[in-house]
């Protein structure tokens, strides 16, 4: 996964509406609603989530090595040790239900799961910030 927070994901950005990923990819595997209401492309190994509205909410891909765009520098990072790197490069980083969320790299992701990143859209981090903590 090739990360350019809050602006793209590998070649798809944040702007990108269901219909320009379904002429990008093609027709998913799955398409669905999820349990919070956001509509659901699935590929397999990378899911689109949008809004009814057709805003693009995260993208959530199984990767080894994330690949973060931050000032024009791209910084490969093990998802081994994403975890330490997000905790030592991200002073607001936080934890809800089990994720650990990145505000200045736009990420959500599992540590003990490993392999999957969600890339969130900036207007996210919030909804994530006001989940109860615990």
């Amino acid at each position: 996964m090739r990360l350019q927070p809050y602006v793209r994901v590998d070649d798809v950005a944040f702007t990108a509406s269901p219909r320009d990923v379904v002429a990008r990819f093609g027709i998913p595997v799955r398409e669905q609603c999820n349990p919070v209401a956001l509509h659901e492309l699935d590929y397999g190994r990378v899911v689109y989530r949008f809004q009814a509205s057709g805003r693009l909410e995260e993208v959530t891909q199984r990767t080894s090595v994330l690949y973060v765009v931050d000032a024009d520098v791209v910084r490969d990072v093990p998802f081994a040790v994403l975890a330490d790197f997000v905790r030592a490069q991200d002073a607001r980083a936080f934890q809800r239900g089990g994720f650990l969320i990145s505000p200045r790299y736009g990420l959500a992701f599992v540590p003990a799961e490993p392999d999957w990143v969600t890339a969130l859209a900036a207007h996210c981090i919030e909804t994530w910030r006001a989940l109860q903590a615990g």
